[in-house]
């Protein structure tokens, strides 16, 4: 059986052949990948797709009827409408569409 000296001397050898490797196969690829996005032309965003951050649109709550701003009623509230009672500046909510159809069971 190998001593504990002489394991620790082949792993160093292993940790050295893995590093060549891993270095020699990683320059392989990126030449491939190069040469294929050469010739396809490919962009950055069709190799790395980032997804654009869609912040969700909030629906405006109220609004002021004598200048004409809305809010959402998120955040710090207006000057036009702090300190006064909002139900005032409310605009009507839409109902929800049902869009299921009926079920009848007779």
């Amino acid at each position: 059986m190998p001593s504990y000296q002489q394991l620790l001397d082949q792993k160093e050898e292993l940790d050295r052949l893995i590093a060549q490797a891993q270095k020699k196969e990683s320059a392989e690829a990126l030449s491939t990948v190069r040469q294929l996005i050469k010739e396809f032309g490919f962009t950055a965003q069709q190799v790395f797709p980032w997804a654009e951050e869609k912040k969700a649109k909030v629906a405006v709550k109220y609004y002021d009827p004598n200048t004409g701003s809305k809010w959402t009623g998120r955040g710090k509230p207006p000057s036009w409408i702090a300190g006064k009672d909002y139900s005032q500046f409310l605009l009507p909510t839409q109902q929800p569409v049902d869009t299921k159809p009926e079920i009848l069971l007779w």
